[in-house]
């Protein structure tokens, strides 16, 4: 069952979708060659915590940390570690955080200090992608309007989007109905109304859309190990432009 939403409920996800925006303005200043992807996890939840929020994938589903730190052709669910980054490096970065019962989850993918000219294309894509597929999300729409929004502007760009992985509902859980897939022909699916809170997070890859999962049982890796970039935001469909929950 899709959950729609109260203002009032909407005012304590924009409250935990603030949480997660400014751990994401803390980790960005450390992202540089050399730092440590424990060495930002620790920092987000340093910041979550100081708000007065939980960090909302530490125990889920058995995670061991506040952020996922996936680099380069990992895709998403990469375990924090010792492992420093190097120039040339892109991470992406997921974060969620839990206040007052309610949720707030959101991605990016940062350069580590100089990036390829083909990287800069993927992270523009996958970002502007996100904002086609939001753009979308609006009262009276079906749900595949936001998937094919995603893959047709993807797809139109050489890239490619994952298919095991898609976006979801989310609201007093991290994962409530629907689905989200970031692939689909337009017209089908649930109709969208106001009130309905949505995690839409295209992850799109520079080859194929195949992944597999690594020994940890966490880490999703391109199956072809080129690269993958992942956005997210937390949205609410309104009566008028869809809302983002997880900006500053």
């Amino acid at each position: 069952m899709i959950i729609c939403k109260s203002e009032r409920e909407l005012s304590f996800m924009r409250e935990a979708g603030r949480v997660v925006a400014g751990a994401f303005e803390a980790v960005a200043k450390a992202i540089r060659p050399g730092v440590t992807t424990a060495e930002l996890d620790r920092i987000a939840e340093e910041y979550i915590v100081s708000r007065g929020a939980r960090p909302a994938f530490k125990g889920l589903y058995g995670f061991p940390a506040t952020i996922c730190a996936s680099v380069n052709d990992q895709v998403v669910h990469g375990i924090p570690g010792l492992k420093k980054l190097e120039n040339g490096d892109i991470i992406s970065i997921d974060i969620g955080a839990e206040i007052n019962g309610y949720f707030g989850d959101a991605a990016q993918t940062f350069p580590v200090g100089d990036i390829s000219p083909e990287l800069e294309k993927l992270l523009d894509v996958t970002r502007e992608a996100l904002v086609r597929g939001i753009n979308m999300a609006r009262n009276g729409n079906r749900l595949s309007d936001i998937s094919h929004a995603v893959q047709s502007y993807v797809e139109q760009h050489g890239f490619s989007v994952v298919r095991d992985y898609v976006g979801h509902g989310i609201g007093t859980r991290m994962h409530e109905e629907p689905q989200v897939p970031n692939f689909g022909r337009p017209g089908r699916g649930p109709r969208l109304r106001t009130g309905m809170t949505l995690a839409i997070e295209p992850m799109v890859n520079m080859g194929t859309y195949e992944v597999h999962t690594l020994p940890d049982n966490w880490t999703v890796v391109t199956r072809d190990g080129k690269p993958s970039a992942h956005f997210e935001h937390t949205i609410a469909i309104t009566d008028d432009e869809p809302l983002i929950l997880t900006l500053p």
